[in-house]
């Protein structure tokens, strides 16, 4: 699907819905699982034009035995559309204004940036404690990366116990169908303990620039006619781990063209 930038996103959730189990595609490698959902919203989209949209991704990583899970170090988020946000005129955070910040202290200080929405589960492994959940809110925030590149900056906060993440998100070109890439390396800060298990995200915004509104996020419904609707290739996750693991998984949706 040719999702184009006209208006970006409305990340928030950056599409995560709460992590209960999620459904969808799932794909396994020994005991190791990943599952990747998600869409847009509306369905009914123009054929050959674009349209402001939500864009919603769900993740989760499990293991088939309830061993511990393994520490992720990446994620590398592909989705089909190229020049997917549309950001000039959207004001930026810096993600130091971020750095160890409650919910309420990000929002404080970034409202005008904000893209998204969602929440993150992860498992925590302490040494010589029993492994405990941690259930955070997440934010995204329009910012910029070294070099002027698109950045989502996707700032955690869990408030018991109290812990602050940021996950920087670089939008860097991709190939064949996923010309759009987000790619994250989780950052030496967070250390060894939080283990990802499962995420939600929701990318949605508008805004006002040159006079007319605009949408962070745009997507056509590009089936040939006569054909008023069609699967599509929507997105592909893939998750890399301290333990050299790398799994991959792709997301087919549909969608209907008006």
């Amino acid at each position: 699907m040719r999702v184009r930038a006209a208006a970006l996103l409305a990340l928030a959730a950056v599409g995560l819905l709460a992590p209960a189990a999620v459904r969808g595609e799932r794909s396994q490698t020994g005991n190791l699982i990943v599952a990747l959902n998600g869409g847009i919203a509306p369905l009914a989209l123009p054929r050959e034009r674009t349209a402001p949209v939500a864009v919603t991704l769900q993740g989760e990583v499990a293991t088939a035995d309830g061993s511990p899970l393994p520490r992720l170090t990446r994620i590398d988020l592909g989705l089909a559309g190229k020049d997917l946000l549309f950001t000039r005129g959207l004001p930026t955070c810096p993600r130091g204004r971020l750095r160890n910040a409650t919910s309420r202290q990000a929002l404080d200080r970034c409202s005008p940036a904000l893209v998204g929405r969602g929440h993150l589960d992860a498992d925590v492994f302490v040494p010589n404690q029993r492994p405990f959940s941690i259930h955070a809110r997440m934010l995204a925030f329009n910012g910029r990366a070294r070099g002027g590149r698109t950045a989502i900056w996707v700032h955690a906060f869990s408030q018991d116990p109290p812990v602050s993440l940021v996950f920087p998100f670089v939008v860097r070109p991709g190939g064949g169908a996923f010309p759009t890439r987000l790619l994250a390396t989780v950052p030496r800060s967070v250390g060894p303990l939080p283990h990802l298990a499962a995420f939600d995200l929701t990318l949605r915004r508008s805004f006002f620039f040159a006079g007319k509104r605009r949408s962070y996020i745009s997507a056509s419904c590009p089936v040939p006619k006569p054909f008023t609707a069609g699967f599509l290739t929507f997105a592909r996750a893939t998750y890399s781990f301290a333990d050299d693991r790398r799994l991959s998984i792709e997301s087919v949706r549909s969608c209907r063209a008006r």
